[in-house]
């Protein structure tokens, strides 16, 4: 088969439903969302004439750029993935539909905040630290119960689960178990709060079978990223 953008995607919807049914899950279950990080905006169209609906962006003024030159089409929906700056909460809220990567009040703080009369709520997820280093992005899980509550007190938020990056150092399938573990102490918190962003392109089978609910995937499906000038 011809190594073309339809031809990845469908290897990939095929893995993700073998995986599932391997895990005794409904492939329904499971939400892909394509991360077209630096590729340009005719790679969406070409991904939305495929049926794909759910995209993912890691920076800011990619998301908004591309968000405005594809408009609503199509039921669409873009996934901010990458770390925020507060100064910027008002513009991420303004593109995306989901926030992956809530890590503390301030920039819960500032999405609530930036939202407009007549705004939908703006689903959000906790991201988690798993590692040691407290430069890396995310709550470190001794704290994600205090920051749980301090989202559900967001009037414009609604917390719908956690995102986490399995560190390079783990195996994967070690780091999802933590992550499942994480995902029911949110729960005791919120009941709702349902979502697992797990799973990237080298590990997203394991992290289905640890229970993840939503995969970010990117080159396996795009191919190579364009290079940069």
């Amino acid at each position: 088969m011809p190594d073309t953008l339809a031809s990845r995607l469908a290897e990939i919807d095929e893995r993700i439903a073998a995986t599932a049914a391997a895990s005794g899950r409904a492939p329904q279950e499971i939400t892909r969302i394509v991360v077209t990080k630096f590729h340009p905006a005719d790679l969406v169209r070409d991904l939305l004439a495929l049926g794909v609906t759910e995209f993912g962006e890691n920076r800011q003024q990619e998301l908004t750029l591309k968000a405005d030159e594809i408009g609503a089409a199509r039921g669409i929906r873009w996934h901010f993935i990458g770390q925020a700056q507060t100064n910027k909460a008002r513009a991420v809220r303004a593109a995306a539909q989901v926030v992956h990567s809530v890590d503390r009040d301030r920039l819960a703080d500032a999405l609530d905040a930036a939202a407009e009369e007549g705004d939908p709520a703006l689903d959000v997820l906790l991201q988690v630290n798993l590692t040691d280093d407290p430069g890396r992005g995310g709550v470190a899980p001794a704290d994600l119960e205090r920051l749980a509550e301090h989202v559900s007190g967001c009037r414009t938020l609604r917390l719908r689960g956690l995102m986490a990056v399995a560190p390079l150092d783990e195996a994967p399938a070690d780091t999802f178990a933590r992550v499942a573990r994480l995902s029911e102490r949110l729960r005791a918190i919120d009941p709702d709060a349902r979502w697992i962003s797990a799973g990237m392109t080298g590990d997203f089978e394991e992290a289905i079978a640890a229970g993840a609910t939503h995969l970010r995937i990117g080159s396996a499906i795009t191919g190579p990223r364009p290079e940069r000038g």
